[in-house]
């Protein structure tokens, strides 16, 4: 006979948070208490069988043991068969309109026909634009540049691997130390379940042995007497939680506001600096300005006007300053004022063109472009050109961006993963504290409903005139069901 008692609420609750080694010793345990308090040999004499298993001589079984359930199975399955139809018939539909495209399609006529486009295809990973460049033009710079990106790549990845590897290794001992915690406290609250149960139990047996007494004792012969005495059980204290140190607090808060305002400063400071160094660069730029004006001439016109475009849109100049710059020019007076216009017009313009290459021209074919958002395409730049500093600065920053922008994510996750299974430990002890007083009342109540109806009809028996000794026989008997009937208490 095989006995699984799985689902009572003191089994769930121990199980919630035990291995699968632990749950299966904890239910062999329990099945070994069933065996050794039912499975055994019956030693009963068959002539007390009915005072001995209190049975009743008018028990009727419950009403609704005779219930009759409706078997909707079928009509269960009916949305299934529907959504599977509605799906096919879609297809069906769809392959309909195909062909009655295809049928369109040969009689339209050309002016009418629409327009072919170009198949672009986008370069967005960094690595296939590397490759890309290697394969069109295997230069020593596209070569190098290529193979520095792939390395990066693979570093970039094992980092972020074993960055990876760490946080949840991290996270996994905090977790184990946390349910370790957790455990420990359980300790005291799955004792007090426990112990209640027990005394409950000891408590009806008290009661109802005195109850029983009454009926079956006399000057020889008296049950049980002095049987138990009503015990109150009183739990471990729970201990109060820990005040919090004001004073900590206070600390924490003034070491807080500080790191912010010295931060902030420092932020501002370093703000006030880049100003200052982009106010020099602009007057450095406008004195260079001032001398290709001072010093234009018909020879250097065509560069002039290069130079001057340049260095006007690197400072942003407005109309006022591009004027006000460009007017002592030594030019013919229309070319300047078309070469002001031209300037002021493209100051003001929001947008520009897109660039054919992009866009394609309409040929059925395809096209390659670049398009890359991605940290590693800074490197490849600076590789080309290791000479121009903006490169390097612009994969330093950019890089040394992107890796503290993962590192404190990775961090924010792994903390925040442990401070959530942290509080969630701390809410499953204290719901399983408040737990405790629902699951005596709980335990009591089916207790009291499985042994009333034994009390009940010794009662009735006693009424009737039944003897003692084969009351004696119910007493007993009721008394072990209340001491090893269930529900049962599980150590």
């Amino acid at each position: 006979m095989t006995i699984r008692p799985l689902r009572d609420s003191e089994t769930i609750r121990q199980q919630r948070n035990l291995t699968n080694a632990q749950k299966r010793a904890n239910s062999e345990t329990k099945e070994g208490v069933l065996v050794n308090n039912f499975i055994k040999d019956d030693t009963t004499n068959l002539n007390n069988t009915c005072d001995t298993l209190v049975i009743s001589e008018s028990a009727k079984m419950p009403i609704r043991l005779y219930e009759k359930n409706n078997d909707s199975s079928s009509k269960n399955l009916l949305p299934i068969s529907a959504i599977t139809i509605g799906v096919m018939g879609a297809i069906a539909l769809m392959s309909a309109f195909v062909r009655r495209n295809t049928k369109i399609n040969l009689k339209i006529s050309n002016e009418k026909r629409l327009p072919a486009t170009t198949r672009n295809v986008a370069l967005n990973e960094e690595t296939h634009q590397a490759l890309y460049q290697m394969i069109q033009s295997p230069t020593r710079k596209t070569i190098h540049a290529g193979i520095g990106v792939l390395t990066l790549t693979a570093m970039a990845f094992m980092g972020k691997t074993f960055f990876d590897g760490f946080k949840d290794v991290w996270v996994k001992k905090r977790e184990a130390d946390i349910q370790k915690d957790m455990q420990e406290k359980l300790i005291d609250i799955e004792t007090q379940s426990f112990a209640g149960k027990i005394q409950i139990t000891r408590s009806m047996l008290s009661e109802k042995a005195r109850e029983f007494s009454k009926y079956l004792s006399d000057d020889k012969d008296k049950i049980l007497p002095n049987f138990g005495k009503h015990l109150q059980f009183t739990g471990k204290k729970q201990n109060k939680p820990n005040q919090q140190n004001n004073l900590n607090y206070f600390l924490l808060g003034a070491a807080t506001v500080a790191g912010i305002a010295g931060l902030g400063f420092l932020s501002l400071k370093n703000l006030s600096k880049s100003k200052n160094y982009l106010e020099t660069a602009v007057k450095e730029t406008e004195n260079k300005i001032t001398d290709i004006v001072k010093n234009s001439s018909v020879k250097t016109k065509d560069n002039d006007k290069k130079l001057l475009e340049a260095y006007l849109q690197s400072i942003d100049a407005k109309e006022d300053t591009i004027k006000h710059y460009l007017e002592n020019l030594n030019w013919d007076k229309d070319e300047l004022a078309g070469f002001i216009d031209k300037l002021v017009k493209k100051s003001k313009t929001s947008t520009t063109k897109v660039n054919e290459t992009i866009g394609g021209d309409g040929t059925p074919k395809p096209t390659f472009y670049s398009h890359v958002d991605d940290y590693r395409a800074f490197f490849y730049n600076w590789l080309l050109d290791t000479d121009n500093k903006q490169f390097k600065q612009l994969f330093f920053g950019i890089t040394g961006l992107t890796a503290l922008s993962y590192g404190g994510k990775l961090a924010g996750e792994a903390i925040k993963e442990v401070q959530v299974k942290k509080l969630n430990a701390k809410t499953e002890v204290e719901l399983q504290n408040r737990l405790v007083s629902t699951e005596l009342r709980n335990f009591k109540s089916k207790k009291d409903a499985a042994i009333q109806p034994l009390v009940d009809e010794f009662y009735k028996q006693a009424e009737n005139g039944k003897p003692k000794e084969e009351l004696k026989v119910m007493a007993e008997n009721i008394l072990l069901e209340i001491k090893n009937g269930p529900p049962f208490v599980y150590s």
